[in-house]
């Protein structure tokens, strides 16, 4: 028997589609595919490896034990090094970034990721120690939303230097040919 609208009721829903019985596995499945994964915002980790060319992997508090014997470590940046910060209680698992550029013995530039916003990028970031000692194990970065330095003093075990870091993998490699196989001659 039909209704005013044209739909079945009753036992004459037999052979039937019946949009009830898929409404929520549709409404699972799309909000399974419109969910991003837990990765797929920029950590500092993947950033730093990819634009210093070190080839070390794990949460960025690892770095400075995981470079030891792998690569060169010391208390002074380097342009193309990578700056190694201590896990602290603002920062459990650390953080890495890359330096770009020295501007004098305190003040220094760096490019990272995941720092002024969730999974943003950032270059030429100011970052200054401010160590007793003037030895960069503490420093203030730029923090954007306030436009300033932030006011927490960040902990840093020091620079793992990407001099005896291998060479960046390509995107992709060009293959060449002989010409001669190749032609038959």
């Amino acid at each position: 028997m039909k209704t005013s609208m044209g739909f079945l009721r009753g036992s004459d829903r037999v052979g039937v589609f019946s949009w009830r019985k898929w409404l929520w596995p549709l409404v699972l499945l799309m909000a399974a595919l419109s969910a991003q994964p837990a990765q797929a915002r920029l950590q500092c980790v993947p950033y730093a490896r990819d634009h210093s060319g070190i080839e070390i992997h794990g949460n960025a508090h690892l770095w400075w034990n995981a470079a030891e014997g792998r690569y060169e470590r010391g208390q002074q940046p380097q342009v193309g090094a990578v700056m190694a910060f201590r896990s602290s209680g603002a920062m459990p698992l650390g953080h890495v970034a890359v330096v770009s550029q020295i501007i004098d013995e305190r003040h220094i530039l760096i490019d990272h990721a995941n720092w002024s916003r969730p999974g943003g990028i950032e270059t030429g970031v100011p970052v200054v120690d401010v160590s007793e000692a003037g030895d960069w194990s503490e420093v203030r970065v730029w923090y954007d939303p306030i436009g300033a330095l932030g006011s927490r003093r960040n902990p840093v075990a020091g620079f793992i230097y990407a001099d005896n870091a291998p060479a960046p993998r390509p995107v992709f490699e060009v293959a060449e040919a002989d010409v001669a196989i190749n032609v038959g001659g």
